[in-house]
């Protein structure tokens, strides 16, 4: 615990440990943090819990800092079981607390937990008085679940985002002005463009309906990761810009192979971008050995990607067609493509990925590449002419 102002204490967990979250779906490579918060007003509130694996403890803590029984109100701005996997220990010590969260929050912590809690089920513009300071909701559905939401603490401007302006960052100093700057960015993309991608429309529409209120903000306090008290708009004005279609000058290219052939066709490529465009930041990841959502966040922050993979049993490697269905759910706009790959005798996979590239809602500029079995000087030299003529294209 530690006291973030003299109403508020931050009373959550550090996770020094984790390394894969949403099953095996996300890399956190730096750990991460599930924030809680309380708030000690004239009435004493709680807001969200911790993942279960550390509700007892999580318990055991609060109980060193506050009586349960003395908690008026619990605040469930998101009910993902690393937000919620708390409720069920300390719902067990105080069953009648009132679990204020959305209609749909009300029903995804019965799916979770198959309880029937005291539920106040709220909507944006409500408001709770706590003494100095009011609570103000704000629903922000689809950020990334239907029952999430914000809230807002008038009097200490205080914005409770939870998974919003979040990253899976372990640190513990816990501020945005004391981490290291490259850091905390780079998470914070990484998080935006592996989570929040798909709902870039609700990102920028809820961040102009909270702009519209006019209230100010001294501090954004999300749920994962660090807290934005140094400038705390800047990573608002981020999340706008990445909502926006966002890309850098920057070409991914993205493959597996088999027997090299595949990796030379991706090589030669990047060769013949570079000897027309020397500015462009070009990428290549062999999405078998490289971790998937560093490899996302490299195509979100791409103007075009490349594709390749060998032939096998008609079809593509089982690396590129995993990599292909994340790309499809994330919903990557404005953004173009192309396919490559080698082949032995029935060659399908350029045209597999071409196929899947287009159903992604990538423009995809060219029917691409395909060389046969180990490509020689001149299917090298076709590569590199290949490459060259997409910087026209673009």
């Amino acid at each position: 615990m530690f006291k973030i102002t003299d109403t508020v204490s931050w009373i959550g967990k550090i996770d020094w440990e984790l390394n894969r979250f949403h099953g095996d779906e996300y890399s956190t490579h730096k750990g991460s943090s599930y924030n809680s918060y309380l708030i000690r007003d004239e009435k004493t509130v709680l807001i969200d819990t911790v993942w279960k694996p550390f509700s007892k403890e999580f318990v055991a803590n609060l109980k060193k800092e506050v009586d349960l029984n003395k908690i008026d109100y619990i605040i469930m701005n998101h009910n993902e079981v690393d937000h919620s996997g708390g409720l069920v220990d300390l719902m067990r010590e105080i069953p009648d607390t009132p679990i204020y969260c959305t209609k749909n929050g009300a029903k995804i912590i019965k799916g979770h937990y198959h309880q029937d809690w005291n539920f106040v089920e709220v909507k944006t513009g409500d408001t709770l008085d706590i003494g100095k300071n009011k609570l103000v909701f704000v629903e922000a559905r689809m950020l990334h679940w239907p029952d999430s939401m914000m809230t807002y603490m008038s009097g200490e401007n205080i914005l409770f985002s939870n998974d919003a302006f979040g990253q899976h960052y372990a640190s513990e100093l816990m501020y945005n002005d004391k981490v290291d700057q490259e850091e905390l960015f780079n998470e914070a993309l990484k998080y935006y463009a592996n989570i929040l991608t798909p709902f870039s429309k609700f990102v920028v529409s809820k961040i102009e309906e909270v702009v519209a209120l006019n209230i100010p903000i001294s501090m954004i306090c999300p749920s994962h990761g660090i807290i934005w008290r140094d400038n705390p708009l800047q990573i608002v004005n981020k999340y706008v810009e990445w909502a926006k279609s966002y890309k850098e000058n920057q070409i991914t290219i993205i493959y597996d192979t088999m027997w090299n052939g595949t990796r030379r066709m991706a090589e030669a490529i990047a060769e013949g971008i570079k000897s027309k465009d020397k500015d462009v930041a070009i990428k290549l990841f062999n999405c078998a050995k490289r971790d998937k959502n560093d490899i996302i966040t490299e195509v979100f922050k791409s103007k075009m990607i490349l594709v390749g993979s060998s032939t096998i049993n008609n079809g593509i490697l089982s690396s590129v067609a995993s990599l292909l269905e994340m790309i499809k759910g994330l919903k990557f706009t404005d953004k173009k493509a192309a396919a490559f790959g080698s082949y032995g005798w029935s060659g399908e996979s350029v045209k597999i990925i071409t196929e899947e590239l287009k159903e992604s809602k990538f423009e995809v500029i060219s029917e691409g590449i395909k060389e046969l079995w180990n490509p020689d000087e001149d299917a090298i030299n076709r590569c590199k002419e290949f490459g060259a003529s997409l910087t026209q294209k673009i």
